[in-house]
């Protein structure tokens, strides 16, 4: 069990490095591939949205086939190929396609995580396992920062991604060797995800999955770089450390979620409230876009921190789904969690272009940051007629 997981989990890292690198690569693209801010939104969107696409036909595998074949096969071809495509890129058009690829191959790695969980772990865990497996993992996001620009500099950005691309696939192999299947449910078996959005208790949580993860991946995943770039005049080197502190400050949030609900005796309570205080310091940040780069810097560490819930609103939705129907019940919170990170990066791209042609950058960047802030206010108002869980 230690084993399969352990793989499983370095292939979360890099389904959390490949959504979360294009910050630091910024520059190098732009100069190289004549990729701007709002073509590399474009495509870190199609990751996302990718992602997002493929959950429902990952909860069917999960389910009917195992996480065992489903992610070695999406993480090899899709993930391994993608990141070879992109380290050949010459145009935004093969980004683009890269992205996607990339997309398709890391849909599956965290779900089959939590499927296992779900399968083969008291309910009462879930949530700790849940935020263990997406808090360690995210050390991928951790290396996608300094890290990321540090090898861009020292062997470009070419050759670290054709690297890249070896590792997945020989993780992907490594999960096939290793991973063994949980036993199928037996006995009544009928349903599907159609039954799964009948349930009314399930609608009240979705809107807040919708953009929980949102705002704290946007900004990690894409904005902080250019924010910080043309605000604050950082380099390559100088924005890697910033996402590093963001990265960490994401990972720290995680990890500090996983047991409140046992210690609080409340998971609805504990995802309330965190995400009001990332929405507050989205208006904060954007009320002070352009104070000082220690502000900034906090302040986007603040949003990472607060805005990590994302394994305990899953556990909060997981505890209302019958047993055969674990798989498809958290991928699809996954689609919605994933899909609106990549809505808002695709939506984020548009809005800032718009404001900063009519205003100039200040206030597109304050504008951005408010409506990550208002999202979040929104979806926390439907969230509050939620019932709680601790099952």
């Amino acid at each position: 069990m230690r084993v399969r997981l352990a793989v499983l989990c370095l292939a979360y890292v890099l389904s959390q490095f490949f959504r979360a690198f294009l910050a630091v690569l910024s520059e190098a693209l732009g100069r190289d591939v004549g990729a701007a801010p709002e073509d590399l939104a474009f495509a870190s969107g199609l990751w996302f949205t990718t992602f997002a696409l493929m959950q429902l036909p990952v909860g069917w595998a999960l389910d009917r086939i195992g996480p065992r074949r489903t992610t070695s096969v999406l993480l090899g071809l899709g993930g391994g190929g993608g990141a070879a495509l992109f380290a050949a890129a010459t145009q935004t058009w093969h980004i683009d396609l890269a992205m996607v690829l990339i997309g398709i191959g890391c849909s599956p790695v965290l779900m089959a995580s939590y499927y296992i969980f779900a399968r083969q772990f008291p309910p009462a865990r879930f949530a700790t396992l849940a935020a263990l497996m997406l808090g360690v993992g995210s050390v991928g996001n951790l290396v996608a920062s300094y890290p990321m620009a540090l090898a861009a500099d020292l062997l470009g950005w070419r050759a670290s991604l054709l690297g890249l691309a070896v590792v997945t696939v020989a993780v992907a192999v490594g999960i096939a060797a290793t991973v063994r299947d949980p036993e199928l449910v037996t006995g009544e078996m009928k349903g599907s995800v159609l039954d799964l959005l009948r349930m009314p208790v399930i609608w009240t949580i979705l809107p807040l999955m919708f953009i929980t993860y949102a705002p704290s991946a946007t900004i990690r995943g894409l904005w902080i770089g250019p924010y910080l770039t043309d605000i604050h005049g950082l380099d390559t080197g100088q924005v890697g450390q910033a996402t590093l502190v963001m990265g960490i400050a994401m990972i720290a949030g995680t990890l500090a979620y996983g047991p409140l609900d046992r210690l609080c005796g409340s998971r609805k309570w504990v995802v309330f409230t965190g995400s009001a205080l990332a929405a507050a310091a989205l208006f904060w940040l954007a009320a002070r876009v352009e104070g000082s780069v220690a502000l900034a810097v906090c302040l986007c560490a603040a949003v990472g921190f607060f805005g990590a819930p994302y394994p305990m609103l899953i556990a909060h939705g997981r505890a209302f789904f019958p047993p055969h129907l674990a798989g498809r019940g958290v991928t699809l919170l996954n689609m919605f969690g994933i899909g609106g990170a990549g809505l808002l990066q695709f939506g984020s791209g548009r809005l800032h272009g718009a404001v900063a042609a009519q205003s100039g950058a200040t206030v597109a960047y304050a504008t951005l940051f408010a409506a990550f802030g208002a999202a979040l206010v929104l979806a926390l108002g439907v969230y509050l007629f939620s019932r709680d869980s601790l099952d």
